[in-house]
């Protein structure tokens, strides 16, 4: 006789779990959950015995997690333990399930109380979480709760990044990450490829059978600036400064004019670099420009020119025909000045924007628009 009992139902929190919608990534995550908990009920099942020196040969015979549904209004995958009576040792090994979580959940829940979690977790089962919540990203959450934890115990990036490091034998973590960078070598041997940052630095990367063409193309084209996006799973040491790629999963030429990449450079840029007056650029405000150019710049429009301004802020430009238009960007207060001129005309149309709201976009986009439209005409 099988028999579903009730046993973990994760919420996941973040923009992207909006509308009890759960990426297909996640998965991932589940699988590896389970991977654990059979491990940390084997580690307790000894605890409890130890005239043991392992688990029983069929400790897992006739347990096993399933995933059963979505509960209606949530992101929350619900977990079933199915436990089938007709074997040996089930109704004693399900208490040994049930406290596996529950040491998981304690663990999670003093890393975010930045309390010590190796005594509810063996430092060997801590590695696990290298792999689980490895697709988080800042403004996401899973919350785990049991009967004897009710309040929710939080793994975020910080918590995630917390427990891994408790292990005294982990040097480095992995992480998905995404970077900008060129490729100066490829090795079709080893298939392996070197990406330099923006900063120099190189790290190497695998070269896949479907990313090959991509990263020959951007090998070839090294000496004409040519620049490629890469996302994968990145490995990281202590101090989170990425040492090399563990898989690609999506690599991409960039436009020469490609505005993350652009901006990476100004990044190094030092205090007095323009003659000694220069001021250096925030990085916060160049991630926050990044980002809300990323977000409200359509792709159908010509990518700006971008420069560094004297004041520490970023002036866009766009050539269309007779037409300049400009952006000065205040990358402390987020505001931004645009200018237009006919130079055929002499007429100029200049504005403020805040570009923090969305409205003011939308305008940048159709200045530009309309200026296109008259090229073509």
């Amino acid at each position: 006789m099988i028999q579903n009992v009730d046993f973990l139902k994760p919420r996941l929190t973040g923009a992207r779990f909006e509308g009890d919608a759960i990426p297909l990534e996640f998965l991932q995550d589940l699988s590896v959950l389970e991977e654990m908990i059979v491990e940390v009920a084997k580690w307790l099942f000894l605890k409890d015995n130890p005239e043991r020196k392992r688990s029983p040969r069929r400790f897992t015979d006739g347990i096993e997690l399933k995933l059963t549904g979505i509960n209606n209004g949530s992101a929350m995958p619900v977990i079933g333990l199915f436990i089938d009576s007709t074997t040996l040792f089930p109704p004693e090994n399900q208490v040994y399930f049930e406290k596996a979580r529950d040491s998981i959940i304690s663990a999670i829940a003093a890393a975010g109380q930045n309390q010590p979690v190796t005594g509810h977790l063996p430092e060997k089962s801590l590695t696990y979480f290298d792999r689980l919540g490895r697709s988080l990203r800042e403004d996401e959450a899973i919350e785990f709760t049991s009967e004897s934890h009710p309040a929710p115990a939080r793994l975020t990036k910080e918590t995630r990044r917390r427990l891994i490091l408790s292990s005294a034998a982990v040097d480095e973590l992995t992480e998905e990450t995404s970077i900008r960078g060129a490729i100066p070598e490829a090795d079709q041997e080893r298939l392996t490829f070197q990406i330099q940052l923006i900063d120099g630095k190189r790290v190497r990367a695998p070269m896949a059978a479907q990313h090959f063409d991509t990263i020959l193309d951007g090998f070839r084209d090294y000496k004409n600036g040519a620049r490629i996006l890469l996302q994968g799973i990145g490995r990281f040491n202590r101090s989170q400064q990425l040492q090399s790629i563990e898989s690609v999963e999506h690599i991409s030429i960039l436009d020469p004019r490609d505005v993350p990449a652009r901006l990476d450079e100004f990044r190094s840029l030092p205090a007095g670099w323009l003659e000694g007056k220069g001021v250096a650029l925030s990085g916060d405000g160049l991630d926050w420009f990044s980002a809300v150019f990323d977000r409200h710049f359509p792709d159908h429009l010509p990518l700006p020119l971008l420069f560094p301004t004297a004041e520490g802020g970023v002036q866009a430009e766009w050539s269309i025909g007779p037409h300049e238009l400009s952006l000065e960007v205040d990358l402390m207060t987020h505001v931004g000045e645009w200018h237009g001129l006919d130079l055929q005309t002499g007429l100029e149309m200049t504005r403020t924007l805040n570009l923090d709201e969305g409205c003011a976009w939308s305008r940048i986009v159709e200045w530009i628009s309309r200026n296109l439209a008259g090229e073509a005409a």
